[in-house]
């Protein structure tokens, strides 16, 4: 600092601190100590929000009572929030004055990522991302007559809150979902064959028009999407399309073998495709909140997810082989022969962890029952480890969703009334 006088004073909030010139060289906030090495009073400008040259007094329009308590960390080396303070608001502070959230006591620093974790959940970045692009979308709509027509097609098929006309197709949709799943699983029961042979057509006539809708539905998504190659990539269109395929493969099939007896593996094939046909019931995750939060959680929890498989093949290894020995290889006279191979008793390690206990095979040794109890008090707790981190994200994800379909609602309730 080549001009001004020895003493430098800090006025923050109208709040004064007076300072000599080689504290300020080493100031512990980055602010304060880029003052030093200032050579204009256009660079102080740069730093500060003004400057009095006579009493060489900078001025920073920032929360006095929040600088205190950095100050206090300048002193002590302790940060700690402001009470009755947004973190947020703490944490702003803290950047502008050079902190970072690491200079935060452990216990804040918590406080600050659960706060962070919440904005984030209501202010997520595809949130920001899918009003910058809708607001976009809405001025370049409003030259084109036909791209605001094809945009009101896009939100009425992809989001089921965004309208009442989508909420009509959404129900409609569900309805056709459910009806589909009914004869799917009615076509199971045993008296089936003897009531389809009598009314063959209607159930024909059912199928066909359930698989038209979704067909007509899946084809006008495509039609109106901003991006194709998007559309193609995104899990639940292709869930649509492996529910959709097997019913025209199906078809084309018994149409090319008809009813000849030496085709079983064909007949084995259609069976399978027919199967196929319960992914329709994934197609309800467009239209409830529960399955959208349960697909996001899944999403974003994988880490955790992988982490728990490992702790259950970890887990499974050691005591499979443990229960392998103890029952069968150590008296081979009164062998367990449901344990007579470690694959064998993996069956057992995986119902006894996860405390199912079908009983169709149990020790019946000392050891081997010792085991068997250890077996399923570390299964509950390996278990319970990462659910902890799994549920947190769980609800993350369903305050994250709740609030945007509050946030349609609104939309629409407005819409409605207009």
């Amino acid at each position: 600092m080549k001009f001004g006088k020895n003493i430098c004073i800090l006025n923050v909030g109208g709040t004064k601190y007076a300072f000599t010139r080689e504290v300020i060289k080493d100031f512990p906030l980055r602010r304060v100590s880029r003052l030093h090495s200032c050579s204009s009073e256009k660079e102080v400008l740069e730093v500060c929000d003004d400057y009095d040259r006579e009493r060489n007094e900078f001025f920073f329009d920032r929360h006095s009572e929040a600088f205190v308590f950095i100050m206090l960390y300048v002193r002590s080396g302790k940060l700690r929030f402001v009470p009755q303070m947004c973190e947020l608001s703490f944490y702003n502070e803290m950047i502008y004055w050079g902190l970072e959230s690491s200079h935060l006591e452990f216990c804040c620093q918590r406080r600050l990522e659960d706060r962070m974790s919440e904005t984030f959940t209501y202010f997520s970045e595809d949130d920001i991302k899918a009003e910058v692009e809708s607001r976009c979308e809405e001025e370049h709509v409003g030259r084109l007559g036909n791209a605001r027509w094809l945009e009101r097609m896009r939100r009425t098929f992809e989001e089921p809150a965004s309208s009442v006309a989508a909420q009509i197709l959404a129900s409609v949709s569900v309805i056709f979902v459910i009806t589909s799943m009914v004869i799917l699983c009615a076509s199971t029961l045993p008296d089936w064959d003897t009531a389809k042979n009598n009314s063959v057509e209607e159930h024909r006539i059912i199928e066909a028009v359930c698989i038209g809708w979704f067909t007509a539905e899946c084809i006008v998504r495509f039609i109106v999407s901003r991006d194709k190659c998007e559309f193609v990539r995104r899990p639940l269109n292709i869930i649509d399309l492996l529910a959709i395929t097997p019913y025209y493969v199906s078809v084309t099939m018994t149409a090319l073998t008809g009813d000849n007896p030496q085709l079983q593996r064909a007949g084995v094939t259609l069976r399978v495709l027919r199967i196929m046909r319960i992914f329709w019931l994934i197609k309800l995750a467009r239209h409830f909140l529960g399955l959208q939060t349960l697909g996001l959680t899944l999403r974003r929890c994988y880490r955790e997810m992988v982490m728990l498989l490992v702790f259950v093949c970890v887990a499974m290894a050691i005591f499979s082989a443990l229960a392998q020995l103890l029952e069968h290889g150590l008296d081979l006279e009164t062998s367990n022969e449901d344990y007579a191979s470690i694959p064998a008793a993996c069956w057992w390690v995986i119902i006894s962890m996860t405390t199912v206990g079908y009983g169709d095979m149990y020790p019946i040794t000392i050891p081997g029952r010792v085991l068997g109890g250890v077996c399923v008090v570390s299964g509950i707790v390996l278990l319970a480890l990462p659910i902890t981190f799994i549920y947190h994200s769980f609800v993350q994800c369903y305050h994250e969703l709740k609030y945007r379909s509050a946030r349609s609602m609104r939309s629409l309730s407005s819409e409605f009334l207009n």
